[in-house]
């Protein structure tokens, strides 16, 4: 009997192994079901959120050659008579001449600027207010030449420059935001919606051989920021 026990009693250990196995790769089995779904739909909301970015970029790139449309056909035969263009890339409607905005190194608006400035500014609100959702910010970005006086270091030059460029924006500005045409809600959409940034020699103009045109360097722009980025940025951090 106790040899029959022994005989018989042999395969017990092995047979609760082999059970053991079969839970382990059974629960396995069940954890690999569990992460190949997790996994699924992962790669289905990353799927979800790219085709949303995809959406904005496409809807941005629209958008973009909208406003650009919009401005060029409101202001494309002033263009020429106030020595202005507008770039499509940037959305900059840019003011090229500088002798016809402001003396050398002072930040006043000259008359011939401010009588552009008085037919330019209502109008250009105007265009704007088809594309209000879509627009974070409208730059005026003041941008000169890197010289300055002879004998200035050209530390010296470039936040000498960098002053009257703030001071040449804030003063563009100042004077279409109390222009007497505007009424209450564009006056409120301007101080919400309009920055005045001095840029100085940061982005000067360059000739075909690299040197700097000093000349196309000064000038004063418009620029338009839509939301898209932050929109963007909104579906990446959520991910």
């Amino acid at each position: 009997m106790s040899k029959t026990s022994s005989i018989f009693g042999v395969n017990k250990p092995q047979e609760a192994t082999e059970e053991q196995w079969l839970s382990v790769s059974d629960l396995m089995a069940g954890l690999m079901m569990v992460f190949l779904f997790i996994a699924i739909a992962f790669m289905r909301h990353v799927s979800v959120e790219r085709d949303k970015i995809k959406n904005i970029a496409v809807a941005y790139q629209e958008n973009q050659v909208a406003i650009f449309d919009a401005l060029n056909s409101e202001f494309g035969e002033q263009l020429n008579l106030w020595r202005a263009s507008i770039d499509k890339e940037t959305l900059s409607f840019q003011f090229d001449s500088p002798e016809v905005l402001f003396d050398s190194g002072k930040s006043a608006l000259k008359p011939e600027f401010k009588i552009i400035l008085n037919d330019f500014i209502p109008r250009y609100l105007t265009v704007l207010d088809k594309f209000k959702s879509s627009i974070d910010e409208v730059r005026i970005e003041g941008h000169t030449s890197s010289e300055w006086a002879r004998e200035t270091s050209i530390q010296d030059a470039y936040f000498l420059n960098m002053k009257l460029s703030q001071n040449r924006t804030r003063s563009v500005l100042t004077y279409s935001y109390l222009l007497s045409d505007l009424d209450e809600v564009q006056k409120n959409w301007v101080k919400s919606n309009f920055a005045a940034v001095g840029l100085a020699s940061s982005r000067m103009k360059l000739n075909d051989n690299g040197t700097e045109d000093k000349q196309r360097s000064r000038r004063v722009s418009f620029r338009v920021i839509t939301n898209a980025d932050i929109q963007i940025r909104k579906i990446i951090d959520g991910l």
